[in-house]
Formats: structure tokens, sequence, C-alpha cells
């Protein structure tokens, strides 16, 4: 009877400790901070495609960027605050120092809803309407406030921002030349996927901009945005498209008629190599017209046709080059922009990739000159990837584009310029994570 008494307590008295180890002696760690970097130099040479007033045609310089990043996270709460310098090697000033991300975000892990404040990045979808580009220096941003709900197979995301150039007590609400290229912004976003495979995404933006017909005047023009996006990967294959249009006025009082739609698939054929392919069409004005070199002439527009994707990250679909989007066309009007292209990924070995692509781009419209076609040229990009360590990695490209005469008028190059155009880069990004830390 005594042995057993005493094996009951010993049960009574272990059995508690062994079945709590983790809140006795492991209390939950709620609180997380880090201090992580991003470093990249890149080194540019370019030749024909752009005007140069010394008329050789060759540009060369070296941009630099680094930014810092902290974040705090407590439970559902978190915080981040990310300053960059960003220069070109040499500049008067020694470049600059911006505000890349500052943010707080709260959410609601029962009910799924969240909101966010602050300047922060946006990539909605393929990036191609909304995304933060970050091929250059300064990466596309905004203050905002960003507030929505995800739970299951379903997200909805608002978007509002309200921009000026000062505080006013007087109530004034111009805005031209800020850091933003619009006054205000809203922006609906709803997501679904009804099979794992499958998801879809529906569009809506307002933008405001300060019109500039009456610029001693505060006057705010809408135009509007909208469409579709539907991404399809079964297995080792995915399907995208996109379907959007543009509508309102722009900010010189002109009715906005314009459209974009595109489709691109791929295959990851194995481990190492995948094959991709698409098309877009891009809307364009339809009196596009640049006179020749030498002289001036004017083509009276009374609306907008011309698609114009504000926000998109831009460099990754029009052409490696930057060409299109990224620098205007004389006049700033644009004939719209097509583009065949087909592509090849390659890894032959872990820490390498080797990248290849054509493109064959026409405008959508037909030019008003006799010896233009809507052919603008030819384009193969190559590039490769190397990550020598888990946070150092070398990347280089070289592009070459044959263009057209439509090419060479519409961008107003100089007549030493020929249609040949080059494009090379090298470039080192350095990623290190400095601190991290639980309690």
């Amino acid at each position: 009877m005594k042995k057993f008494f005493f094996l009951a307590m010993a049960l009574f008295f272990v059995l508690p400790a062994t079945g709590q180890p983790d809140t006795l002696t492991a209390p939950q760690k709620n609180n997380q901070f880090t201090i992580d970097a991003s470093h990249w130099t890149r080194g540019e040479l370019r030749k024909g495609g752009l005007s140069n007033k010394k008329n050789n045609g060759m540009a060369i310089f070296i941009m630099s960027s680094t930014m810092l990043q902290f974040d705090y996270q407590y439970k559902n709460l978190e915080f981040m605050f990310a300053p960059k310098h960003v220069g070109i090697w040499g500049a008067k000033g020694s470049g600059a120092i911006i505000l890349e991300e500052g943010w707080f975000s709260l959410r609601h892990e029962k009910t799924g809803l969240f909101f966010k404040l602050g300047r922060q990045k946006f990539a909605y979808d393929d990036q191609r309407i909304i995304g933060s580009d970050d091929w250059v220096m300064v990466p596309s941003k905004h203050d905002a406030l960003k507030a929505g709900w995800e739970r299951g197979r379903h997200k909805l995301h608002f978007l509002f921002a309200y921009n000026q150039n000062d505080v006013d007590a007087e109530g004034g609400s111009y805005y031209v030349d800020g850091d933003q290229p619009y006054k205000t912004m809203q922006t609906l976003w709803y997501h679904v996927d009804p099979i794992p495979q499958l998801g879809v995404s529906a569009l809506f933006m307002n933008t405001g901009m300060q019109d500039l017909a009456k610029p001693d005047d505060d006057i705010t023009q809408y135009q509007q945005l909208y469409g579709l996006y539907v991404d399809f990967h079964p297995k080792n294959f995915s399907f995208q498209a996109s379907y959007y249009r543009q509508m309102g006025r722009n900010e010189y009082e002109l009715p906005i008629h314009a459209w974009m739609a595109s489709a691109e698939g791929a295959w990851q054929m194995n481990s190492q190599l995948r094959l991709n392919t698409g098309y877009f069409h891009m809307s364009g004005d339809p009196r596009f017209y640049v006179p020749p070199e030498g002289e001036i002439g004017v083509a009276r527009k009374t609306e907008v046709r011309g698609f114009n994707p504000i926000f998109g990250s831009h460099h990754q679909f029009y052409g490696a080059m930057d060409f299109f989007y990224v620098t205007t066309y004389y006049g700033g009007n644009t004939p719209g922009l097509q583009d065949a292209h087909l592509g090849v990924q390659w890894a032959p070995v872990k820490p390498l990739q080797i990248n290849a692509a054509y493109h064959y781009l026409a405008t959508s419209v037909a030019i008003q000159l006799s010896e233009c076609g809507r052919s603008l040229g030819h384009e193969i990009e190559t590039s490769l990837s190397w990550d020598f360590t888990k946070f150092v990695s070398l990347q280089a490209g070289y592009s070459y584009m044959k263009g057209t005469e439509t090419m060479k008028i519409l961008k107003r190059t100089s007549n030493e310029n020929n249609t040949h155009l080059h494009w090379g880069w090298i470039m080192i990004s350095v990623t290190p994570e400095f601190f991290k830390i639980k309690w």
C-alpha cells in the first residue's frame, strides 16, 4: 500500500512537469527585429536608339543603390523603415538619400482584416499595371493606405492615396512635379483561386491628375482603369492573360479611350530548362505624327487612345532596352506597341542561370509618314546570373536591336546614329542579413 501511495505521489508531481515543458522553460517569443541590407552596382553601355547631343550615340555610366531595412514585428503588428542612397558615380551632389519604405501594418488573424499605412511598394498580378520595377534606381513607391481582407481563397484590397507638394493652410491641393505622378488614387483589387491551379483577379483604379490646361486653378481630372487578369498553371505549364481598358480624361482635359490585351505561356520542361512565349497589344493614338528632324509640326488631338500602364514595372515587359514606356516618343504621344516574343531559361548548374529572348516590335497604329511602316524592329536579349554565395550574385547582359526607319524617326535620334542599337550591362548585388533576434 505504501509503495502504491509513493508511486501515485510521484506521478502527480512528474506528469504536469513533463506535460508542460514549453510554458515553463520556453516562453512564447512575440518580438522579432531584423536588420538587413541590399546593395547593387551596375555599369551600362548604350549605343544608338536615344538622342545624343554629341552625335556619337554612345553613353557609358555606373550607378549604384544601397539600402538598409529595419523590420520589427510584434504579434500582428509590423513596422518597416528603409532608407536608401542612389546615385551615378561621380555625379554632382553624390547622389540622393531617400525613404524607400516607411510603414506599419496591423492584421487580425481570425477575421483576415488588415491595414498598412505609410510609404510602401505595390505589386499586383504580373505587375504590368501595378508593380515596383526594382530594376531602376528609384522603384515605384506610394504614400498610401492599403486595407483589405484575406481569407481562404479570397483576397480583397483597397488602396488610397492623396498627394500634396507642401502643407497649405489655405486648403489648396495643387499637385505637379511632386514625388508621385498623380494627385489622388483609389484602387480596388479582388483575387480568387477557384481551384489551386487557377487564379483570377479583377482591378478597378481611379486616378486624379492636376489639370494642366488651367494650371492656375485647383482642378482635378480623373481617369479610370479596369480589367481582368487570369493565371492558369497546371503542372509544368503556365498560362496568363489580361485585358484592361482606360477611360475618363487626362490632365489636358482630353477624353481617354484606350485598351491593352496580353497572353503569355510557359513550359517547364525539366529542372534546368524553361520555354516561354507571348504577345501583347497596347492601343495607340491614331493621329500620331512626328515631323522630320529640323522641321516642326503638330498633330491636333481630340482624344487619347494610347494606353498608359501608369504604375507598371515597364522594364520587364517592353524590351530590356527600355525604348518604350520608360523613355517617351517625341511630343509625348504614343503610337501604341505590339510585342510578339519568345524566350528560354536554362540553368545548367545550380548557381548559374542563362536567359535569352527575342522580340518583334511594332506600333499598333499606322504612322503618318510615307516612309514609315508599323515595324519598329527586332530585339535579341541575353543575360546570365551567378550566385557566388547566399548573399552575393553577379548578373550581366547584352541586348541588340535592329531598328527600322520608323524606330529612328519616332525617337528623333541624331542622323549620325544608325539603326543598329546596342546595350550591355554588368551588375553585382549583395543582400546580407546583419542582425536578427527573437524575444
